[in-house]
Formats: structure tokens, sequence, C-alpha cells
């Protein structure tokens, strides 16, 4: 992104090449747009919830970028980028990702009616033209269903993993298109910039994922210690 216009915005098709690809993307968009390291002045990213392994990568590769280059970098909320696909007639969105154990990772965001964001920047931060109602959380679909109001979009890509939970005879429960699903790196530097401008920047020695839980890993190490 420069002065604020998108420039480019490469994706990664599906499978685990984020590691060996993410650096050699970086460069090339820096090298066809005539960009060095100390050129960078931000940096935006999409800090989670999610994939455990894919925001170790994001975030150890932000960190390792402003550690180097002192690149600002703008941890930007997951749920509000994935908010910005929903549908413009979508009145309530909550966003499905698989965290496993018939548990998602989740957030609802619902329509902006008032006039407290009517202004571009706070809509841009928000996910679009909406706000939200309850931030990232660890939940059950079933239970954001059986709070949220009808008509209510379902958006991300745990809604594959959930769907035994989705009511087939409840025509308010409305399921996106699966092309809506993916958080965009463009929407995550629309968002970032917003927050660079208030100043709303990550210390890089601090900075960590926002994960929600503990890993598995984490969780069966602490029960087989617990027992010593």
């Amino acid at each position: 992104m420069r002065d604020g216009v998108v420039l480019a915005e490469p994706t990664f098709e599906h499978g685990l090449k984020h590691a060996a690809g993410i650096l050699p993307m970086i460069d090339s968009l820096c090298r066809e747009h005539g960009v060095g390291p100390k050129d960078l002045a931000e940096l935006y990213v999409s800090i989670g919830p999610g994939s455990f392994t894919g925001l170790r990568i994001g975030v150890t590769l932000a960190k390792t970028m402003s550690l180097t280059t002192g690149v600002k970098i703008v941890a930007v909320p997951t749920v509000a980028v994935l908010a910005a696909n929903a549908p413009a007639d979508a009145a309530n969105v909550i966003i499905v990702l698989d965290a496993k154990r018939d548990q998602i990772f989740t957030a609802a965001f619902e329509k902006n009616v008032g006039s407290a964001l009517a202004d571009r920047d706070a809509l841009v931060r928000q996910g679009g033209p909406y706000i939200e109602r309850e931030p990232a959380h660890l939940d059950s679909l079933t239970a954001m269903l059986a709070r949220l109001p009808r008509p209510v979009h379902l958006l991300g890509e745990g809604i594959p993993y959930h769907d035994k939970f989705i009511p087939k005879d409840d025509a308010g429960v409305i399921v996106t298109s699966s092309d809506l699903w993916r958080a965009k790196a463009g929407v995550v530097a629309n968002i970032g910039m917003v927050m660079a401008a208030r100043g709303e920047f990550a210390d890089a020695d601090r900075l960590v994922p926002l994960y929600i839980r503990k890993s598995e890993a984490e969780e069966k190490w602490e029960e087989k210690n617990a027992t010593k």
C-alpha cells in the first residue's frame, strides 16, 4: 500500500507453504514497486484468532522485520477483517473459525444503523459498516446462534467443520458464499492504515498472536505434568 492505495494483493493457495513462500513474496512485491527494506514505514499483520501455525508465522515475520528495519507494526483484529466480507444486506454476522472439539473462534457483528460510527475511518476499523457486538472469543456455534437475532449470516472457513450445528429448518440462519470466507490482505491494509493514523502501534518485543486459547500441545503438556 502506498498513500492509502493498495498496489498489489497476491494470495496463497490453500496448503502449508506459507513459511517457505512469504519472504519471497514480500521480496518480489518490494522489487516490483522499487521499495527497499528501509523504505517500509508500516506493517499490518492479522493478529488472530486463527490457525496457530499461520499466526506464528505471520507474527514472527512482523516482529523480525520490525526489529531489523524499524518498520512500525499494527496488529489488526482478524475478525474485523473477515466482517468486512459480509454481504451488504447482512444485519447480523457470526464469524466461524474452527477451533476443534466442536468449538469455534468467533465474534459477532451487527449492522451500524446509528450515527456513532458514521465516518469512514470508524467504519473501516470496525470491518465495514458493522459494529462489534461480541469480541473475539472461544464458543460453540450452537450457543452463538442461540444469542444472535435473525436474520444472521455465517462467515468463515470453519463453516464446513460445523455444518452439523447449522439448523437446516431455520431460514434466518444464512450461510454466506464460500468465496467470502477468507480474510483479504487489502482489508488488513485498510483497517491497519486507520489504526496507524490513530497511533495504535504494537510493541515488537511484546507482540504475541491472539490465540484465544492454548494450543493442543500446551494443554496436553499441562495435563500430563499436573498428574505428577
